[in-house]
């Protein structure tokens, strides 16, 4: 877990309301005690082109940490599996 969460990097995570993969990601962000921004993009089809354009990821969630498009739960569970999660969230 991050030593002083005021000196997180920024964790922006792009949702839908009907995807469990998103569930993971926030339950797994939540339970570590990292702040982060949820961006619905449910009815956003706009936004969601846009964000695919510039990941080349189709599916959601869509995580960044600072600047740094990390991919999807299964990436993010593997970042905290591998202990490489907390150096990315801690600048």
């Amino acid at each position: 877990m991050p030593e002083n969460p005021e000196r997180s990097k920024e964790v922006k995570i792009y949702t839908t309301t009907y995807c469990p993969h998103c569930t993971r990601a926030k339950n797994l962000l939540k339970g570590k005690g990292v702040s982060f921004q949820e961006i619905d993009v449910t009815a956003d089809d706009e936004l969601r082109e846009k964000l695919s354009a510039e990941t080349g990821w189709m599916t959601v969630p869509m995580i960044f940490i600072g600047d740094e498009f990390i991919g999807g739960a299964d990436e993010l569970y593997a970042l905290d599996g591998s202990g490489d999660l907390d150096g990315k969230i801690t600048p």
